[in-house]
């Protein structure tokens, strides 16, 4: 996309400045760029279904793509090993004890991946969005240790997962178990998936046309917060050996 007027569209050059329509979006989902991590930027685009994605040192790049994976929670594929993962007793779940923690982890460079798409601002950005109550982490103990996690944004009755991470075997996926299973019993219709992946579907994403998840989520978006700091109201692993002191 190279035309002048659609540049100077896409362009967020006022604090208060509207998002343009994401049916005007290019074909990799690119919605606007510039713009800053304010709690109000960051809430008004995931109203929106827009999240941010970018390399740190960028600008900031917007994006809502067409099409969209998500997740129904009470849909998570639990596969057999999955399941033998999931009801072992060797760890402990929390909600929204390490929020900070949860990001570091993910921000950390992978196999062999040299940087992270989660920059400092990112991180200092969710952090106040985690502290409004509106951003929430789900972390996975062993022996005292955060070996497991994610973290997301909510709005009403959608989530928005934004990034997990594993330190241990299926610790990651144990996270999504529980989180999928409390917002099953909260009574959330989706969780945004963003971007699909192979992973992704393997657990049970799909993609769907990006209208029938703005439907989804403006839906669910309107219904009545949960309020933070989150905490699980669903019987748990949480013994005191695994968890932190």
């Amino acid at each position: 996309m190279t035309d002048a007027a659609d540049l100077m569209r896409m362009y967020l050059a006022e604090p208060d400045q509207p998002f343009p329509p994401v049916e005007l979006a290019d074909p990799s989902g690119l919605v606007a760029f510039g713009g800053d991590l304010s709690p109000e930027r960051l809430l008004s685009a995931y109203s929106a279904g827009i999240f941010p994605w970018y390399n740190p040192g960028e600008m900031i790049h917007w994006y809502c793509p067409d099409p969209r994976s998500i997740l129904l929670p009470a849909d998570l594929r639990v596969t057999r090993s999955y399941r033998r993962s999931v009801t072992a007793a060797d760890y402990g779940v929390t909600m929204d004890r390490a929020f900070a923690d949860v990001m570091s982890n993910c921000a950390a460079p992978r196999g062999n991946e040299e940087g992270t798409w989660i920059g400092s601002d990112m991180q200092a950005a969710y952090l106040r969005l985690h502290n409004l109550g509106h951003a929430h982490s789900v972390e996975v103990w062993r022996d005292g240790e955060l070996v497991g996690g994610l973290y997301g944004v909510a709005l009403g009755r959608s989530f928005a997962g934004e990034s997990m991470f594993s330190r241990a075997r299926d610790t990651s996926k144990i996270a999504l178990y529980w989180l999928c299973t409390q917002l099953t019993a909260w009574d959330f219709t989706l969780i945004d998936c963003q971007v699909t992946s192979s992973h992704l579907t393997s657990l049970g994403a799909i993609d769907v046309p990006r209208t029938d998840y703005l439907h989804l989520h403006t839906q669910a978006a309107a219904r009545p917060d949960i309020p933070g700091p989150w905490q699980f109201e669903i019987p748990i692993p949480n013994s005191p050996n695994h968890l932190p002191g």
